[in-house]
């Protein structure tokens, strides 16, 4: 499906909420599933990657009764299979095109002597899932994989999992939460260090199911196993990275003025707002009281006709790797040049996103330079409508439609439907913001 975009004549303003948190909606689900007992989750993201893990651990035998969708997003009742354990599924696991899913599960069923096998679409089938295998056969688990280290994966569990003391060459969320999920099941301290901290969703959901989690400052998290989680109530904020995209409209469109609420500002998670401050952007980010494990509160943005270009250093890259993609954009209108260091994950993300900002961004004008693990955007340069196409990735998608709003002509963007991923009411919640006479 192609979606057209014309350049904002008019500010862009309101208060809006975007839908609730991909990372933590996945772990909320995957958790409750392991957990004895029913767990109830509100404001769960509806979207294509997480119904694939809904969908995994229904196959895997957790009971999954939906109840009703309001404006913070999906509610529903989970009931684990607690201490029985997952059974053995009749089928492949479909993970569809969610990275979140394959990985985690994987963690999630190697301590349990069952044999499973994870699939995904053509996108996915591409990303690496060695760096999730090897730690996960040093604790015991048994693996079929490709050459090419791919899905499809089988996993035989084992219920003999040994604690592992981990030292993850890469700041991976998803290998730190497979193995430690993968540790509830073993006897004894299982650790995970990172070079950088990565989003910690894992760490401070474990607690709320009744699973100490020791952090410390390596970094490093450890849990104590065996270990089965309790069913609990948890409350999914707003998805910063959702978030990240109308924070952009916010600075980008003359006279505009958007306030998110009720969004998660998890430090891990909110790197690019630090990176927008230092350009000059107006914004801000206030914390509330919330029933939530992440801090939630509101964010804040308004036009900013003057920003500076910036270094974006290998360190700050886990806090904001998704929203690299729109800061490129932002870049492009910042005077000088902005380049992001330490960004060759991009290049295993749903497409070569490395590649695709720097082609993309291109079409639109902008002078972009790019290497093996770093970007550089040159502004401020004014852009020029295009055709482009997401290569299915939902974050292309929106950049692309952003750059659309200030862009002179028409930007026809190319498999809009990405957007579906993360953000399905993209397109909707950008309309309510225009005036009645754009909308």
């Amino acid at each position: 499906m192609s979606c057209d975009f014309v350049r904002a004549t008019r500010p862009l303003t309101g208060t809006v909420r975007v839908p609730g948190d991909k990372s933590i909606s996945h772990r909320a689900v995957i958790l409750a599933a392991m957990a004895e007992g029913t767990s109830h989750l509100s404001g769960v993201l509806d979207s294509a990657d997480v119904r694939a893990s809904v969908s995994a651990v229904e196959s895997l035998g957790a009971r999954v009764s939906f109840g009703e969708r309001d404006h913070r997003g999906l509610s529903m009742s989970v009931t684990g299979w607690g201490g029985y354990g997952p059974h053995e599924p009749q089928w492949h696991v479909e993970c569809h095109n969610s990275g979140t899913t394959a990985r985690l599960m994987m963690g999630v069923v190697s301590g349990w002597p069952i044999a499973v096998t994870f699939t995904g679409d053509r996108s996915l089938s591409k990303r690496p899932m060695r760096r999730i295998v090897e730690p996960l056969s040093q604790m015991g688990a048994t693996f079929e994989v490709d050459a090419g280290g791919s899905l499809p994966v089988t996993v035989h569990g084992t219920d003999h999992l040994a604690p592992l003391a981990y030292p993850s060459p890469i700041a991976s969320a998803q290998v730190k939460s497979a193995v430690l999920l993968a540790g509830l099941r073993a006897t004894g301290r299982t650790r995970v260090t990172e070079p950088t901290l990565s989003r910690d969703h894992t760490e401070r959901m474990l607690p709320a199911f009744g699973v100490p989690v020791i952090v410390d400052e390596a970094p490093g998290s450890t849990v104590m196993g065996p270990a089965v989680p309790r069913s609990t109530d948890i409350v999914v904020p707003g998805d910063p990275s959702s978030a990240a995209f109308l924070v952009a409209v916010a600075l980008l469109v003359p006279g505009s003025e958007i306030t998110i609420e009720d969004v998660s500002l998890n430090p891990t998670r909110i790197g690019f707002l630090h990176v927008l401050e230092r350009m000059g952007a107006l914004v801000e980010a206030v914390e509330s009281s919330s029933d939530s494990t992440d801090p939630v509160g509101t964010i804040s943005a308004a036009y900013s006709a003057v920003m500076t270009g910036t270094t974006v250093s290998a360190a700050e890259v886990p806090a904001l790797v998704d929203e690299i993609p729109i800061l490129a954009l932002v870049a492009s209108q910042a005077s000088r040049t902005t380049r992001f260091e330490g960004v060759g994950e991009l290049r295993v993300k749903e497409s070569d996103r490395l590649s695709a900002i720097a082609e993309g961004l291109g079409a639109f004008g902008v002078s972009v330079r790019t290497g093996s693990d770093w970007l550089e955007v040159d502004g401020p340069c004014p852009l020029a409508g295009a055709v482009v196409d997401s290569l299915g990735d939902h974050r292309l998608a929106m950049m692309y439609a952003v750059a659309g709003l200030i862009a002179d002509g028409v930007t026809r963007v190319e498999r809009f439907e990405a957007v579906d991923v993360s953000f399905p009411t993209f397109g909707d919640v950008v309309g309510a913001l225009l005036p009645d006479e754009e909308a």
